[in-house]
């Protein structure tokens, strides 16, 4: 299945270092070479870049090694193909307008039987389960909430309730994002980590590459990461538990 990276910050930070790790996974230590993507929150703006050559192969993710993009809250994903063919338009993660906000999204797991039924607000481009899922995720909101956007608190209870009822399916690993918080939504497989002072070394376990967070970072920084397999060997991972949904606000995981 495919593999999914995020990060949410209290301040833009770079994503430099962890998908320098979690692009090797895309056709080198690991099988996820249908395609990568990746966005990033500036402001209400997103930079989005998808490719659906494999990670390691592709020009743009060199690109994203290279270029410190800062952002408080990124989504990216790795994908290995269980629906829809190798293209362009099935590489996540997808982007949808609600509130007048972008939201992202990203899957990794694979949904049987799936079919729901689409009233016309929001549609797939592609042919990927992960795509339909997303809009059916986003025109239940709208049809909950209405014209109010919803606070994080209300969001998480109905994302918890919609996300189960999705993970009946099969396996429904996501992450989604407004741009000011990012929801994490566990089926099988997810770890986090909440990196702030005082700060410390970290080495990747797919590439021989380290950083000292301390030399790079102040006090006042925090930045939490969730990623399907820990990125890194010497750092405490949380593993989210089935069914869970965690809400990531300015770097820390909300109660």
């Amino acid at each position: 299945m495919c593999q999914l990276l995020g990060m949410n910050c209290n301040t833009p930070t770079d994503i430099v270092f962890s998908f320098t790790g979690f692009a090797t996974r895309g056709g080198r230590t690991d099988e996820h070479k249908d395609g990568w993507g990746i966005a990033f929150f500036e402001g209400k703006g997103v930079r989005h870049f998808v490719d659906h050559q494999a990670a390691i192969d592709s020009p743009i993710a060199e690109l994203i090694k290279r270029v410190p993009i800062k952002s408080t809250n990124v989504i990216a994903h790795i994908r290995k193909a269980t629906q829809g063919v190798i293209a362009q338009e099935n590489c996540h993660p997808f982007i949808r307008e609600a509130w007048g906000y972008n939201w992202v999204f990203a899957h990794n797991g694979d949904l049987k039987n799936f079919a729901p039924e689409l009233d016309g607000s929001y549609l797939p481009i592609g042919s990927t389960d992960s795509e339909l899922a997303f809009c059916y995720l986003m025109q239940s909101l709208r049809q909950h909430f209405g014209r109010t956007l919803p606070d994080n608190a209300a969001l998480q209870q109905f994302l918890t309730k919609i996300c189960a009822e999705i993970a009946s399916h099969g396996t429904f690993n996501m992450l989604l994002s407004n741009g000011s918080a990012l929801f994490a939504h566990c089926s099988t497989k997810l770890h986090y980590i909440e990196r702030q002072h005082p700060f410390n070394t970290a080495a990747l376990s797919d590439e021989e590459v380290s950083v000292d967070f301390s030399a790079v970072t102040t006090p006042q920084d925090r930045v939490a990461v969730i990623v399907t397999e820990p990125l890194t060997t010497n750092e405490q991972w949380t593993a989210l538990q089935a069914g869970e949904l965690k809400v990531f606000v300015d770097g820390r995981a909300l109660v």
